[in-house]
């Protein structure tokens, strides 16, 4: 009902207006027999329509106030969630300097002691093998030695056999061999 006064009230203002219009301009009358059978014309047409529609309408322009207004609660909700999600990412963006720099420390810290690991196995095994050539080289001193001494021993009995063999007669020579012969069965 309130939708009808306020569009009742509209179309009279609307026809006094256009009225007072028209009765303005010097020369003409409005012919009110003419204007009552039109304004009664469509004050009828009007009615029918608020008759066959008026719920229909009503619930039209109510229902689609009710979605805007819906909608603008939509709207509101959403700008507020991004605004919380650009305060996160502006959050995220901020932590992320600090968390590059925790990262780029852990590197760092995981480097050092990789390195550390691998100068430690590095001076193991350079000890491994200086010890490795100590003895290889004590070995090999040891041979050489021994190699020398059994040359040297056969060089000493060969020239004492050279040496004995000019001096000694064939006499002296059988008397030497039995007198060792005699301390190796003795001893």
């Amino acid at each position: 009902m309130k939708g009808l006064r306020i569009l009742t009230g509209a179309m009279a203002i609307t026809l006094l207006t256009a009225a007072a219009a028209f009765a303005a301009e010097p020369g003409h009358e409005l012919p009110w027999g003419n204007f009552a059978a039109r304004v009664a014309t469509f004050a009828s047409v009007i009615g029918i329509i608020w008759y066959a529609a008026g719920k229909k309408i009503v619930g039209f322009f109510s229902g689609r106030r009710t979605g805007i207004e819906q909608e603008l609660v939509d709207l509101e909700t959403r700008k507020t969630k991004a605004r919380k999600d650009l305060a996160d990412v502006e959050q995220r963006i901020a932590n992320i300097e600090a968390e590059r720099q925790s990262i780029l420390a852990e590197y760092r810290a995981q480097g050092e002691r990789i390195k550390d690991a691998i100068i430690a196995k590095a001076e193991t095994t350079a000890a491994q093998i200086t010890t490795q050539a100590a003895k290889t080289a004590e070995t090999e001193v040891k041979q050489a030695v021994e190699q020398m001494r059994a040359e040297m021993a056969e060089l000493v009995v060969s020239a004492a056999e050279q040496m004995l063999a000019e001096k000694l007669s064939k006499d002296d020579h059988e008397k030497l061999i039995d007198k060792y012969l005699t301390k190796v069965v003795l001893n």
